[in-house]
């Protein structure tokens, strides 16, 4: 009987969905527009407010920084070369900061961070907003990962450089009743080939703070951010596999972007802070990608072909290049001397007793 309701809701729940979004998305769009005016009158004044920024090296961390600066908020810039922070904080003290510290702390170590939220409650007294920018991406397809060392090095940076910071704030943050900053990426459910540790990370970082977020409830803000692509150098932004040769793994922090792509990181900061002191619990730029989230619910295969048919159109002038860089593929690894698992011999079956799986 449970099977048969099941199938019967297969048919009848998504086709019924989607007339009943179609009717309420006009009413639903007029209610999202008056939310938003009333928490844009409403929103956070950050003057002499603290907040601290991870990552505040990169593109999207710096231009964050510049953001809140210009609110007068207080600055932490966390990095994990603290001289890149000094041009930063400069700047950021013109743009109307009001005091600035600099504190050079790795977000992957528990005790860094403890000591780096420790140092800012100790000298301003209170954390309001934590903003996590730390993110490390790759550009190479999973089969072409020579060296696996670097997987869990990218899932540190990814995931546990914004679990540690928030763990070690969460504390203050309830006391000031402040919010959490999370810069994710649309690639956490949006499927991009050459990126599919980085978007397994990104993907556990949201379910992450969708999960904190209920067991904070009204103490504390949450606010997840999403991008799609926002420029950046694709070699500084990237730990990619070299072509050619000993096929070795380089990884870089994400830093400095483009000149041409600079419009739409400060985009994308400017739209992410304006959120934050909105209490805006999601923050997406561009907003149309989320169509391929509606097609991805109640239409994947449409979503598959679509993908298959721009990849392949856009991979096809490059396949024979590509293919004579391709370095020749490994060997496959011997196989193990023993068995991973070895049965005791009476819970064998006899020849005679084994049945043949049709």
């Amino acid at each position: 009987m449970e099977q048969v309701v099941n199938a019967v809701m297969d048919l009848v729940v998504p086709p019924a969905s989607m007339v009943m979004l179609a009717f309420a998305w006009p009413t639903l769009s007029f209610l999202r527009g008056v939310e938003w005016a009333l928490k844009t009158l409403t929103r956070e004044d950050m003057l002499g407010k603290v907040v601290v920024i991870t990552g505040a090296s990169s593109a999207i961390g710096e231009q964050i920084a510049y953001e809140y600066a210009r609110r007068n908020a207080n600055l932490v810039l966390v990095a994990r070369r603290e001289h890149r922070l000094f041009g930063i904080r400069d700047n950021a003290r013109l743009l109307g900061a009001g005091q600035v510290l600099v504190i050079a702390a790795d977000v992957v170590k528990e005790d860094d961070c403890r000591r780096l939220v420790s140092d800012t409650v100790s000298y301003f007294g209170q954390l309001n907003h934590l903003v996590n920018t730390v993110s490390l991406g790759h550009d190479f397809n999973f089969e072409e990962a020579g060296d696996t060392t670097a997987f869990p090095h990218l899932m540190d940076i990814n995931f546990w450089g914004n679990v540690y910071p928030t763990y070690a704030a969460l504390p203050y943050l309830r006391r000031s009743h402040g919010r959490v900053v999370v810069n994710a990426s649309v690639e956490s459910w949006l499927p991009m080939p050459r990126m599919s540790l980085y978007s397994a990370a990104k993907a556990a970082v949201v379910d992450f703070y969708e999960t904190l977020r209920y067991e904070v409830k009204d103490d504390v803000g949450v606010t997840v951010a999403t991008h799609g692509w926002v420029g950046g150098d694709a070699g500084g932004g990237k730990f990619t596999l070299e072509e050619g040769g000993a096929a070795e793994m380089q990884w870089k922090e994400e830093r400095e972007a483009t000149a041409g792509s600079g419009g739409q990181v400060e985009a994308y900061a400017r739209a992410l802070v304006g959120g934050a002191c909105r209490g805006d619990a999601y923050v997406k730029r561009p907003s149309w990608y989320d169509v391929f989230l509606v097609f991805r619910v109640f239409a994947p295969d449409v979503l598959a072909w679509t993908f298959r048919l721009l990849l392949s159109a856009a991979a096809a002038p490059t396949t024979a290049a590509a293919a004579a860089r391709r370095p020749p593929p490994a060997a496959l690894p011997a196989p193990p001397l023993r068995p991973l698992l070895e049965y005791p011999v009476a819970a064998r079956r006899p020849a005679a007793q084994l049945q043949k799986l049709e």
